[in-house]
């Protein structure tokens, strides 16, 4: 499986009794470190009001990364364009583009944004999903409910902070629209005035689109003709949808003559089945406090996590994560994301990896690379 590219997706987390500024220099340094290793992509998430979570700022956090490595591509997983302009997406990757040109991915997300105009059913998946498998065995749990978060003050507080007064999303569909129109030096407004981006018009930035389900975010991928990303590793339950619903939509651009697809993974790889378990011990209570709307808590010591009360409506919250992430020896976390592959028909995998300690989380991406390249 040497021929599917891994790349990285990084949320900058922050480990308890650590800081924001320890875990940039990790990130930076882990950067460094795959792409020694190999990996093809960088790419940085975006969230905001999270105490265990530094990575607001993608663009930010890019551009510091750029002038730390040479050759591993950098980019954003995704800019949530909820609270952005078309024009400040631009510019910022735009300014970033000027100092390293051609190494840019922008992954644009729909996160934070206002919804489409009606909410479509689940889209059936043609892959058969029985007691939980594909039929190559990988475990699709059930869709995963985020209604009981649309009323959490903590997520309208962030929403209001983001935003300026009175301010409304622009469609997602229009807005990438202009994105690309800025990109390529055609934007027209309505009344025809041109508008220029510079830096940022021509730049040679290769635009991804990042979704969770065979909604819009899909169907905006598949009839632009960009590359999608799909979220196993955050909805695990629709990932086969969200690529069959890209693909079913895809038209062939300028960019891609056929659909392309990366699919993300949590991952976390050791010498042996047990240390591997070990180091993933804070992920339970990590998703936790992201799935009942407290935000991201600093990521927890293999101990901390034990102190853990759990209920069950605890366990339930966070089942489907805790059952899909891959862990274990590297031999046997290659086999799951072969299958991933295979399932998903992923042309790419995004490695995601947290682990208290930043020497623990180098070397689980060392030794998935190493494995990677023998197969």
């Amino acid at each position: 499986m040497s021929s599917i590219p891994l790349g990285v997706l990084d949320l900058v987390p922050v480990s308890s009794g650590s800081t924001a500024a320890k875990a940039l220099h990790n990130s930076i340094d882990l950067a460094r470190q795959t792409e020694r290793f190999g990996y093809a992509r960088y790419w940085f998430a975006e969230h905001h009001l999270n105490p265990g979570v530094a990575g607001t700022s993608p663009a930010v956090v890019l551009a510091l990364t750029a002038a730390a490595t040479s050759t591993i591509r950098l980019g954003a997983g995704a800019v949530q364009l909820g609270h952005r302009t078309a024009l400040s997406t631009v510019e910022e990757f735009g300014l970033i583009d000027a100092l390293h040109p051609g190494r840019l991915d922008l992954g644009l997300g729909r996160s934070g944004g206002k919804p489409p105009a009606t909410s479509a059913a689940p889209t059936p998946t043609a892959t058969p999903v029985v007691d939980g498998r594909a039929p190559n065995g990988l475990r699709i749990p059930p869709r995963f409910s985020y209604e009981h978060l649309l009323g959490s003050p903590r997520v309208a507080l962030q929403r209001k902070l983001l935003q300026l007064p009175n301010a409304e999303s622009q469609d997602y569909g229009e807005q990438i629209d202009d994105i690309l129109a800025l990109l390529a030096g055609t934007y027209r407004s309505a009344d025809g005035i041109e508008a220029h981006v510079v830096p940022g018009e021509g730049a040679d930035i290769q635009v991804w689109i990042l979704g969770s389900s065979g909604g819009q975010s899909a169907d905006v991928a598949g009839r632009n003709g960009l590359p999608f990303a799909a979220n196993y590793h955050v909805s695990p339950g629709t990932v086969l949808e969200a690529a069959e619903g890209y693909r079913a939509a895809f038209q062939p651009s300028d960019v891609l003559d056929k659909p392309y697809v990366t699919v993300s993974a949590d991952v976390v790889v050791a010498e042996d089945d047990e240390t591997a378990r070990e180091l993933a011990a804070g992920y339970a209570p990590w998703v936790r406090s992201i799935r009942n709307a407290e935000g991201a808590i600093q990521y927890p010591t293999p101990e901390e996590a034990r102190r853990h009360h759990w209920t069950d409506a605890d366990r339930a919250l966070v089942r489907d994560r805790t059952d899909t992430q891959f862990t274990g020896t590297p031999g046997r976390v290659a086999d799951l994301l072969e299958q991933l592959q295979e399932a998903t028909g992923a042309d790419e995998l995004l490695i995601t990896t947290i682990t208290h300690g930043h020497a623990d989380r180098v070397r689980s991406y060392e030794l998935l690379a190493e494995e990677w390249r023998r197969r």
